[in-house]
């Protein structure tokens, strides 16, 4: 007589839906119109049918990708089409889950054009965690991002976070699926396919994750560069005051140290009763956020301003030297430029988006500081729209700069060299050029206004330029202010 047959310990398949996320309400009125109601604004989706938008209630507790995607039916194409317009406006989430009721991973995306995928493994494959990928608390969760990944993934369970923290070793999935609380090929997938995880060959580690721009990143220089400009996550940005209700604000002169003070004041009182040209200019100027679109700037007055600012006025070669004075390393170039740079790295590049400028076309230029010229890069017409009104919506205006500058950054050329003070330098260059153009505006009679945000991805859609190559780390706004302001 046979033994009965233990019960398989393999459990069911996760299934990856798509949800709207907790505060969204869709609402299909009478001719077919889905609109989204959230936070007192009304986004209208388009038309679809009774089917589609019956099917679409479903979204409120997760709609299987699977239901929709492949499906050939005109209701599936339609409800498709709702889900990515969703999700294009950053109204969706993903579960994976083998319930309905419970989730296992909840997946955020942090980019609007994110869509999960599950790329293929296989046994054989070893997977491991990028050494960009990081885990931490927020609030009461336990959460698993990358600087390069389009998407947050949320543990609900915490020893699914304990498993994945194992692949900080390169690991067989052929082994690693016997692990107790292995995840499923299905979260696997989802982390390979958002560079969470990335599938190891050879012991090379660094250098077989991704490029050779890639490679020259420290992890924090890349985290702090995803993470404080826009584009690439979906936290909070900019002047949001998130502490105005529980800290109070922090006085504009720090109050003196005790001791016995030394004045100053008689001994600067000549320079200040006849400052000098440099002084002045120093003190004049300002930021300028409205200009004369009657009268506009010039090309001839760019031309200056760039050749005063950030022309390239001479150039060098030499052999780098570790200290062992054979002078036999590789063959270094250097630059010579109006502003400082630190360790003459001048790694800072200039494009243009001009919305107003005489005798200079509407579009957006890359600047070549070298040969001091204006090289025109093709754009479609919405992402030059698109960035100039971030630039407007940052400087809380009603109209566009008349040129935009985005300060960019080819990072390897810093990288290469410094360790962990990299992208550091890369900001306080920034900080320099920014003085020297509100200087050279504020000369030639012009106005100009630093901006604090910059948008990774729309830049890189611009460029063509993978965001960990070259990216804006500033932006500065110049043309002809429309009226003098107040200093400040």
């Amino acid at each position: 007589m046979r033994a009965p047959r233990k019960k398989s310990g393999r459990r069911a398949a996760a299934t990856l839906s798509a949800r709207l996320l907790s505060h969204i309400t869709l609402q299909a009125q009478a001719g077919g119109d889905i609109v989204a109601r959230f936070d007192d604004v009304a986004l209208g989706l388009g038309k679809f049918s009774a089917e589609a938008a019956e099917r679409a209630k479903r979204l409120h507790v997760g709609l299987p990708l699977s239901t929709f995607v492949s499906g050939n039916r005109e209701t599936d194409k339609e409800v498709l089409v709702l889900v990515r317009r969703l999700a294009g406006r950053g109204l969706i989430e993903y579960r994976l889950g083998r319930t309905q009721s419970e989730d296992l991973v909840v997946i955020e995306p942090q980019l609007p054009d994110y869509w999960p995928r599950l790329p293929q493994l296989g046994n054989a494959d070893t997977l491991v965690l990028s050494r960009f990928a990081y885990m931490r608390r927020r609030a009461n969760e336990m959460v698993l991002e990358s600087p390069r990944a389009g998407a947050l993934f949320k543990f609900c369970d915490p020893r699914i976070a304990a498993t994945v923290a194992l692949l900080s070793t390169p690991q067989q999935i052929k082994q690693y699926r016997r692990q107790k609380d292995f995840p499923g090929l299905e979260l696997l997938a989802l982390l390979v396919d958002s560079q969470i995880l990335f599938k190891a060959s050879g012991d090379g580690l660094r250098s077989a994750e991704g490029d050779d721009a890639l490679v020259l990143w420290d992890f924090h220089d890349l985290v702090f560069h995803a993470r404080s400009t826009e584009g690439r996550h979906a936290n909070p940005l900019g002047g949001a005051y998130p502490y105005a209700d529980t800290i109070a604000p922090l006085p504009a002169v720090r109050p003196p140290w005790p001791g016995t003070k030394i004045d100053l004041r008689e001994l600067s009182s000549a320079a200040v009763d006849a400052p000098s040209p440099t002084t002045k200019l120093l003190r004049e100027r300002h930021s300028t956020r409205d200009f004369d679109n009657q009268r506009p700037i010039t090309l001839a007055e760019l031309a200056r301003f760039l050749d005063s600012a950030a022309r390239v006025q001479s150039e060098l070669k030499m052999p780098l030297d570790h200290g062992g004075g054979d002078g036999d390393g590789p063959e270094l170039s250097y630059t010579v430029r109006p502003y400082p740079s630190g360790g003459a790295s001048y790694e800072l590049e200039l494009y243009l988006a001009v919305d107003k400028c005489e005798e200079l076309p509407r579009g957006f230029y890359h600047y070549d500081a070298g040969g001091h010229a204006l090289v025109p890069i093709e754009a479609r017409g919405n992402r030059l729209d698109a960035l100039l009104k971030g630039a407007e919506l940052a400087m809380g205006v009603n109209a566009a700069p008349q040129i935009l500058i985005t300060i960019a950054a080819r990072f390897g050329r810093v990288s290469w060299k410094y360790s962990s003070i990299a992208y550091a330098l890369i900001l306080k260059d920034v900080g320099a050029l920014m003085q020297t153009f509100y200087l050279m505006a504020t000369a030639m009679g012009l106005g100009g206004c630093a901006i604090g945000t910059t948008n990774i991805e729309l830049f890189a859609k611009m460029t063509g330029l993978d965001f960990h190559v070259e990216g804006p780390v500033g932006q500065f706004a110049l043309g002809r202010g429309a009226k003098p302001e107040p200093l400040r």
